[in-house]
């Protein structure tokens, strides 16, 4: 007999880069299942007219997911005004796109900061609150680029490598003592993140509501892989078996071998630009500009 979904009605439920993308889909999604939601963004001013478009039930709250203070007072004032906290998020990310030889040592650094940094920071601190309540579930926001390679964006497919591989870890450490963990992996959204990206044969495009609605059924029905839309899943584990160079040639044969590196740069050209600034980061140097972003992943 299948078991029944878990309810999501009075949960407290933090999502990171929820003003916008993926992250504010979620609060939406989650608000409309009857839970109390946080969103941390960078940007407090834009967090806070999400979170009043949203109403009731949401709270907005300044996030530096690279900041271990700033994310511990984050996650302090969530359990101030909401109550304990019974699911983290762990959605904010960035991805600047270009060939890896002409990556800065800074992008990288600000990629992995975000990325890979932040979602750890973010799961220790969650987990210090959950263990001793033996309950609680952390969502990982990876990408499918974190299961196959992809050229175009070799650093940002590392740090979702890094995603996938930390959410099984730690699942496996923590599943005895009652927490959830589940991996999101979408292939190309529909978001600023997204722009300049192509549906191919084999990776179409899909909304933010599409990943939100996974993540809900995720924390209904938990589970540690979560692929958007489900196909993906079927894929990789047909690519799995397969030796590199046939799945090369697979990837070619559903036309996803080129799907970062042959992106629209002038439809990304807003993105890059903003994402260039995301922190944490020395000043801006007189051609970049100064202000942060944490999108969706």
């Amino acid at each position: 007999m299948a078991k029944q979904p878990r309810p999501l009605r009075g949960k407290v439920v933090a999502v990171t880069g929820g003003a916008r993308g993926i992250g504010r889909a979620t609060a939406t999604a989650l608000l409309r299942q009857g839970a109390r939601v946080a969103i941390g963004d960078i940007d407090p001013e834009l967090a806070g007219r999400t979170a009043s478009e949203l109403g009731s039930g949401c709270v907005a709250l300044e996030l530096d997911v690279t900041d271990g203070e700033s994310f511990a007072r984050f996650l302090d004032a969530v359990e101030r005004e909401l109550g304990p906290l019974d699911v983290l998020v762990n959605n904010a990310g960035i991805m600047p796109l270009g060939p890896f030889h002409e990556e800065t040592d800074r992008t990288a650094t600000r990629q992995l900061d975000i990325n890979v940094h932040g979602v750890i920071i973010g799961t220790k601190l969650a987990l210090a609150r959950m263990r001793p309540r033996r309950s609680g579930h952390i969502v990982n926001l990876a990408s499918y680029v974190g299961r196959v390679p992809f050229k175009g964006g070799a650093t940002y497919v590392a740090s979702k490598h890094a995603v996938v591989g930390l959410s099984y870890a730690v699942w496996m450490e923590n599943r005895d003592v009652g927490i959830e963990v589940s991996v999101v992996m979408p292939g190309v959204v529909n978001t600023e993140l997204g722009s300049g990206l192509a549906s191919t044969r084999g990776i179409k495009v899909v909304e933010p509501e599409e990943v939100a609605d996974a993540i809900v059924e995720a924390l209904r029905r938990p589970r540690i892989d979560v692929y958007v839309p489900r196909s993906l899943g079927v894929i990789w584990r047909i690519g799995a078996v397969l030796p590199a160079r046939a799945g090369m040639l697979m990837s070619r044969l559903f036309r996803s071998e080129g799907v970062l590196s042959d992106a629209d740069r002038t439809a990304r050209a807003a993105y890059e630009a903003r994402a260039a600034g995301a922190g944490p980061s020395p000043a801006p140097e007189a051609d970049e500009p100064a202000d942060r972003v944490e999108a969706a992943s």
